[in-house]
């Protein structure tokens, strides 16, 4: 029988790493975790998903943007907000998170390894130590990879980390400019640009695409896109960059060109054109192992790649990559790679979306355009932040909920939420979902008052009256 140094590998220690190191460790096995950052957490802790969603808080309560719709839109807490008072407050939560996931390491008793991770063969790791300690090498008997992504870069671009950055950079940012170029209307340029604008920054959105965030039900992109305009961020829809240069002058400008001729400028520019895989390192090609041509690794529905013994999880098998969904990924490789299938893929099929902008937005289920290309009949029931006492209170007039459910027995196909809480107020629909619950449960039922949450009463009782019509 061949002998192992560890039972699990996991190469990288985001959150897809994290629950499949302490799920191997709860069940006994011997366990290692590879960081080649000195900061554990992955991108989610130290550059993408805790920072930007800190400094959107940030963004929030600096500016007062969240009571303007109370004291006007002149309201603002700090007047003159600076980078240092935004990433204060990041590099806090930042701070306190690899905190938490070095004490969940040793408390499993998952042995943290910093180092460069690279495959030698399918159960041979080579590792590269940054402290003088060289080269040596570990084996693994099962191997989860869980390296996350890279922001995409085009070479052909003068990224200089400040003046023209990724997502990645902004935590070092060393100062706020007063204009920025967002190129890439995705989640996290969509996100960036309306924490941006919240803080009184002019911001210029450039996407190929004719929508913002087309795979949205249709009326909350609609609703997003009004919204983003009224609060003075430019749409540059359907264009294409062709090359963008830094002018050196007193003030340094950034000059993008676009496809239609079109010549846009600002102090900065953040390129947002999604996310590769970080395996270009790893050598997977020594282990024998499958990826595409955005570096990202196939797997199968256990997670587990070309190689039976080798597993990935978490952003680097592309979508959803949320972390959400790469904990429980992680979660249910490990079970998986040491024979424990009973709860496979747990939490995995009806998985809400959150995205961050201003206002949030959450979405779990079928949209109204899918249900429609699928030839799905169906019904809705709206209701607005504006009608709702909870929505007058905080001043947000612009939220809207909306149920789609089915005119035969009335179970719930979708909800989709835009407005203030919109992330925690999906979890009451995606109960009632996973249980296989209809709209009578939200007119049935008693909510506090006043709160959010009476919106799903609206919402199921204007949907009955839309049958009832």
């Amino acid at each position: 029988m061949t002998s192992f140094d560890y039972d699990l590998i996991v190469i990288g220690s985001g959150p897809s790493g994290q629950r499949a190191a302490i799920q191997a460790a709860k069940i006994g096995k011997r366990v290692s975790i590879i960081e080649k950052n000195k900061s554990v957490g992955g991108v989610c802790t130290n550059t993408g998903t805790i920072p930007s969603k800190t400094f959107r808080e940030a963004a929030l309560h600096l500016s007062g943007f969240r009571e303007r719709g109370i004291y006007g839109s002149s309201y603002r807490v700090k007047q003159d907000i600076s980078i240092e008072d935004l990433l204060f407050r990041v590099q806090q939560v930042i701070n306190l998170g690899i905190d938490l996931v070095k004490n969940q390491m040793s408390r499993n008793r998952v042995e943290l390894i910093e180092a460069k991770a690279s495959f030698i063969d399918p159960h041979r790791i080579e590792l590269t130590s940054d402290n003088g300690d060289g080269k040596h090498q570990i084996t693994g008997d099962k191997i989860v990879i869980a390296c996350g992504t890279d922001a995409a870069r085009d070479s052909n671009l003068p990224f200089d980390g400040q003046r023209v950055f990724t997502s990645d950079d902004i935590p070092g940012l060393k100062q706020l400019a007063r204009s920025i170029i967002i190129v890439g209307a995705g989640v996290i340029g969509v996100e960036y640009a309306t924490m941006f604008a919240a803080l009184g920054i002019k911001v210029t959105i450039i996407d190929k695409r004719a929508t913002l965030l087309p795979f949205l039900d249709h009326e909350i992109s609609a609703a997003l896109t009004y919204v983003a305009q009224q609060n003075n961020i430019t749409m540059r829809l359907s264009e294409e960059v062709v090359s963008m240069q830094i002018i050196e002058s007193d003030i340094k400008t950034v000059e993008v060109k676009l496809k239609s001729g079109k010549v846009l400028r600002a102090e900065a520019c953040l390129y947002s054109i999604g996310r590769i895989g970080a395996t270009e390192n790893l050598a997977l090609d020594r282990a024998g192992i499958n990826r595409d041509d955005r570096n990202r690794i196939t797997v199968n529905e256990y997670f587990q790649t070309n190689i039976s013994h080798i597993y990935a999880v978490g952003d680097v098998i592309g979508f959803p990559a949320l972390a959400s969904a790469s904990y429980e990924q992680g979660r249910a490789a490990a079970r998986h790679a040491f024979g424990i299938n009973d709860e496979l893929k747990s939490g995995i099929g009806l998985s809400p979306y959150g995205i961050y902008t201003i206002p949030e937005i959450s979405t779990i289920g079928k949209s109204e355009h899918e249900l429609t290309d699928e030839g799905v009949p169906y019904e809705i029931g709206k209701a607005h932040y504006r009608e709702i006492a909870r929505g007058q209170i905080i001043g947000d007039s612009t939220g809207i909920l909306k149920l789609i459910f089915s005119p035969d027995d009335k179970k719930i196909l979708g909800i989709h939420i835009l407005g203030e809480g919109a992330s925690e107020l999906i979890h009451i629909g995606q109960a009632v979902m996973a249980h296989e619950g209809t709209i009578d449960y939200f007119v049935n039922a008693v909510f506090n008052f006043p709160t959010l949450g009476e919106c799903y009463k609206t919402a199921a009782l204007d949907g009955l009256n839309r049958l009832s019509i």
